[in-house]
């Protein structure tokens, strides 16, 4: 079902950069909901997209999504059915307010394959801030194994990239890639 809006959630917009829509479609896991995500938003072809997921437990456990498109209305989304509106709304209001979010789509996550250094990884992308679990910031020559899986978070009002240190004095995102069969043909 589908409709002009009807259930997304508005979260209203920061430095006219575009309203931040919220979305709860009852997907179970991220995988779900990135799914979706490709086969809705990425035909978009918009580079400076910014799409989440956000875990929630209201009213179930589920994955809502948050979408920014700068400029630009989007087309017409799926109806967020009334019990889940109010997720709708917490996920694009942490998106809104860069707390919460894992960054799906967003400027630049093309360019994010093979190994690049944290800086060209942060000079070529939307990612601001590039931390080691438990050792804090790594230094800019650093080498960062993208896996061609990088899914950074909002944290603390910057998109950031958690990683954890992999073989060869490298780091490599915290999040590894699992593709389904399904999602493994759409890379």
């Amino acid at each position: 079902m589908t409709g002009r809006h009807p259930g997304v959630t508005r979260a209203g917009s920061d430095a006219g950069s575009g309203p931040v829509l919220g979305l709860s479609l009852g997907h179970r896991t991220d995988r779900e909901a990135e799914h979706w995500l490709r086969e809705y938003v990425q035909p978009l072809g918009r580079p400076d997209l910014v799409a989440c997921t956000h875990l929630t437990a209201t009213p179930y456990p589920h994955v809502t999504i948050s979408v920014r498109l700068p400029g630009a209305a989007l087309p017409e989304l799926p109806v967020t059915a009334p019990e889940l509106r109010e997720a709708a709304g917490h996920g694009a209001a942490g998106h809104l307010a860069r707390r919460s979010g894992r960054a799906v789509r967003y400027p630049g996550v093309e360019l994010l394959v093979g190994t690049l250094t944290v800086a060209e990884l942060i000079e070529v992308s939307a990612i601001e801030r590039v931390t080691v679990l438990g050792a804090g910031a790594p230094d800019p020559d650093t080498p960062v194994e993208t896996r061609d899986f990088v899914r950074p978070q909002w944290l603390d009002g910057r998109l950031t990239l958690v990683t954890t240190p992999v073989a060869g004095n490298r780091i490599g995102p915290f999040e590894v890639p699992d593709p389904t069969p399904c999602c493994a043909d759409h890379r």
